[in-house]
């Protein structure tokens, strides 16, 4: 049987009455249901009587002292009507019982009957999508084998109907209901119709003179419903963000100089269909304050507080900021760190004049101690040894306290990426007044990696990519990562390993084993043709020690040998690379070469984090010399800088140059060691589409002289690179909504500049050049057929090849064409785009819409790039 536990029936009718002997009392009114009998007006006073027996009838699970024991009836006590009245009360009050009545009032021999409330077989939530059943469990009070209540009842659906609003459905009605079972058992359903969401359709400001609606509502949290913030969740109704609106609305108006500005009243009107919120705001603008005199008195004697002032960013004229104010205690609160004193006190007096609206400051700077670290403790690394973090940590156990240091040390920890971002030092008072805690809490994430990804290139079409990463191997900080890749031009293996503090110094050693395939490409029309293939197998070893707090240097050894080939069914005649085919260029670039190299870097880090830095610089300069041993000889020089800043608001912008030179050494730099610039360094063209190639462009020999063809796919492109190259990107990564955020969404735009050039210009061919002077047909060349073996193939009567010479060679015609030379300038190409990265349920995506606004002749503009990949 199922009964209806909703608004209309929530006063469940209880059958408690009070049993009376006909003739032994007064007439009574009828008792209510579950309401102790009310004497008749104008009745006699009621008789006393005495408890004679007193016995429990009904219970099955509750033993009959403890029914008893929610009463004040006793054997051999007096009893009235008002005493059997409270008995009844107390016994619903208990919430334990379904029915309680009183019999044998007449004789003394009281007989209290009561029906247990039934047990709780299972609590049923139906009808919930926005809010999954396991949250809203663990909200209610109800649960299985509980007593059933009604109160609990009414309690746990206010609970849901919190819960709902917390999330802006304020139309959310919970319908509860029982289903009965045997052995006085329920079933308890509350059916749940959620309603939609409930937006903010407007916000009122009223009695704003100075700033308009617009200005004001842009500094609140809570945004008006609107087809442009489909992905907010900052348009629902928050009660607590309403709190929070007139907070920021203060502050704003703080930071202008309205010292006397509140908020008179803010009220949030339902829509009569529950949908939507009208919000409105009674406000007090006030009149506008500038700062009168700044001082600072210190109670430090280290500190002149006359110089302390004149460093403040607040003077005396300027429009008065809260911001300021607030900016000034915290430096000199960290300048006081810098000095030792970890404990100070700065507390700014205020000395408004209403007369000549002047708002007047002194900081004073309470006497306090310098502080000693005493004790530097470390907590929650279950995994990561003590030693990992302590030797991130700038400060030692009885150093002077320094606040520089310690939010060094902070970010040096966050930046090791084996704890949860954004942890903090805490500074606790020790065991005495100039003595400082440092207590470091942390929470450890996972620093393995597995990653397995497969996804799509506009480029190179099927990308599958396997890495595993222990980036804190046995709890050491340890590195050890392998992985492979494959894509229609590259292959890789690669095994690595590094140890970041070798024997507990501060040396750091580390080496690589690769393999690497990779494959250049010549573009005809839209389609890529793939020319030389290069194999490099080697390893390379490095030492970093630091320097100082942020610069470091490193050294390292790298051996690799290298095959470069071209088909030699499309590009070689008799055994050899044709360079009529090929071209000199690519021709020159094959053969076999062991590469052994010594090199170092000075590397200058002050960023504060090394995954998602926002503040602060990176600097580093290279060198690498080839030939020690060998067959290839060069010296590389590379240089890069970028840096980091914070804009607020959450926009982030970065400034990255780099550049480089390489030189042979009694030899022509290989095509394979230079330097090539394009997509992804360089938005906008395409990979290696921008600086020195090689365009081959055929001739239509149907006239005379030959002509060359301006027909799409008549034309090839071969990059050659150069022996320099300079790039520079301007980027600002913009803030967006909190709906945008939770769906992993990271915009930018941002603007390139750069260029490659310089090296040996290659033999060129033309191969109409001589009949085209004399004005002739320009026929083209032939090349006769080889084996296997690289014997030539000839054709007998029937037409078959053969290596029998026939006097018939089978041949085969070669293309007729003119090669030019061009991109080999260092003028800069620019492009400026906009990007978006997604960590969409795919994997992460990103998105490139960049247009090249400067390009040399010859150069590969490209203007959408796309990569897709899972990751799992």
């Amino acid at each position: 049987m199922i009964f209806d536990l909703g608004a209309g029936s929530m006063a469940w009718a209880i059958a408690g009455t009070l049993a009376t002997a006909s003739g032994t009392t007064p007439p009574q009114a009828p008792s209510l249901p579950g309401k102790p009998a009310q004497p008749t007006t104008g009745t006699a006073p009621a008789t006393t009587r005495t408890i004679k027996t007193l016995r429990v009838e009904g219970a099955q699970r509750i033993e009959a002292e403890t029914v008893l024991s929610y009463t004040k009836l006793r054997v051999g006590v007096p009893y009235t009507t008002e005493t059997l009245d409270q008995a009844l009360k107390d016994l619903q009050a208990s919430d334990l019982f379904a029915d309680y009545s009183i019999a044998g009032v007449a004789d003394g021999n009281i007989v209290l009957r009561v029906r247990e409330n039934p047990i709780i077989n299972r609590v049923i939530i139906e009808g919930n999508k926005a809010l999954k059943s396991d949250k809203i469990t663990k909200e209610i009070k109800l649960a299985p084998r509980q007593i059933f209540t009604r109160t609990a009842v009414r309690q746990d659906v206010a609970r849901i109907i919190e819960l709902y609003r917390r999330q802006g459905r304020f139309a959310a009605v919970i319908d509860p209901k029982m289903v009965t079972l045997d052995q006085n058992r329920v079933d308890v359903v509350f059916v749940v119709s959620e309603g939609p969401k409930s937006k903010v359709r407007q916000i009122n400001i009223l009695g704003n003179t100075v700033f308009s609606d617009t200005q004001i509502r842009a500094q609140m949290a809570t945004k008006q419903a609107r087809l442009s913030r489909l992905l907010s969740s900052a348009t629902s109704y928050d009660q607590d963000r309403l709190s929070y609106d007139q907070q920021k609305l203060r502050q704003f108006y703080l930071t202008q100089g309205y010292a006397d500005f509140r908020v008179t009243s803010a009220v949030a009107e339902l829509t009569p269909d529950k949908k939507d919120f009208i919000i409105t705001y009674v406000v007090e603008e006030g009149k506008r304050y500038k700062f009168g005199d700044v001082s600072v008195d210190s109670q430090i004697r280290e500190f002149d507080g006359k110089k302390l002032a004149a460093t403040l960013p607040l003077k005396k004229g300027d429009w008065y900021n809260a911001k300021l104010v607030e900016d000034s205690v915290d430096n000199i609160s960290q300048t006081a760190g810098l000095f030792g004193y970890a404990f100070t006190e700065v507390n700014p007096e205020f000395q408004k004049d209403a007369d000549t609206l002047t708002m007047g400051v002194n900081f004073n700077i309470a006497e306090a101690k310098r502080t000693y670290v005493e004790r530097i403790e470390i907590n929650g690394n279950t995994q990561t040894k003590d030693k990992v973090v302590r030797r991130e940590i700038r400060l030692a156990e009885g150093d002077a306290f320094n606040s520089f240091q310690v939010k060094r040390s902070e970010d040096r920890i966050n930046s090791l990426g084996y704890f949860q971002d954004k942890m903090a030092i805490k500074q606790l008072p020790g065991s005495a007044p100039d003595r400082v805690v440092l207590e470091t809490d942390l929470e450890e994430k996972s620093s393995g990696e597995l990653q397995l990804s497969a996804g799509y290139s506009s480029l190179e079409s099927f990308i599958a990519t396997a890495n595993i990463t222990q980036r804190n191997f046995r709890g050491m900080g340890q590195e050890l990562r392998a992985g492979v890749s494959y894509s229609a031009y590259s292959k890789s293996v690669n095994l690595g390993f590094t140890e970041p503090y070798l024997f507990d110094t501060n040396v750091a050693l580390g080496g690589d084993l690769f393999r690497r395939d990779y494959s250049s490409y010549s573009t005809t029309g839209d389609s890529n043709d793939t020319t030389y293939e290069q194999v490099s197998t080697g390893f390379q070893i490095r030492a970093a020690v630091p320097l100082t707090e942020y610069w470091s240097a490193t050294a390292r050894y790298g051996l690799s040998y290298d095959q470069v080939t071209l088909d030699a069914d499309t590009y070689y005649t008799n055994g050899v690379c044709d360079p009529g085919i090929a071209g000199t260029y690519l021709c020159d670039a094959v053969g076999n070469r062991w590469t052994s190299s010594i090199g170092y870097s000075l590397v200058f880090d002050s960023t504060n984090s090394r995954t998602r830095p926002s503040k602060g610089s990176k600097f580093s300069v290279s060198q690498d010399f080839a030939g020690l041993g060998g067959d290839t000889k060069y010296i590389r020089s590379t240089a890069n800088y970028t840096k980091y800043m914070d804009l607020g608001s959450s926009f982030i912008l970065s400034a990255h140059a780099e550049g480089g030179y390489i030189k042979g050494l009694g030899q022509d730099v290989r095509l394979t060691d230079r330097f090539y610039l394009g997509d992804p360094q360089m938005r906008g063209f395409d990979i290696r589409g921008v600086g020195p190639r090689v365009t081959r462009t055929y001739y239509d020999t149907t006239t005379v002289p030959a002509t060359l063809s301006n027909t799409s796919g008549t034309t090839t492109q071969t990059a050659l690179g150069g022996t320099a190259y300079y790039q520079a990107r301007l980027e600002l990564e913009l803030p967006m909504g909190a709906g945008a955020r939770e769906l992993g969404l990271r915009p930018s735009i941002y603007m390139d500049v750069g260029a490659v050039f310089g090296g040996k210009t290659p033999t060129l061919a033309d191969t109409c050049a001589t009949a085209n002077a004399a004005s002739v047909a320009c026929v083209a060349g032939t090349r006769q057929y080889t084996d296997g073996s690289g014997n030539l193939l000839y054709l007998d009567a029937a037409g078959a090849s053969t290596t029998t010479n026939t006097g018939t060679p089978y041949t085969y015609a070669l293309g007729t064409y003119k090669e030019t030379y061009s991109g080999n300038t260092a003028s800069p190409r620019l492009s400026v785009g906009i990007g978006v990265n997604w960590t969409s349920p795919f994997g992460p995506l990103r998105i490139d819409l960049a247009k090249a606004l400067l390009k040399a002749p010859g150069d590969d503009s490209k203007l959408i790039t796309f990569n897709i990949g899972g990751q799992f």
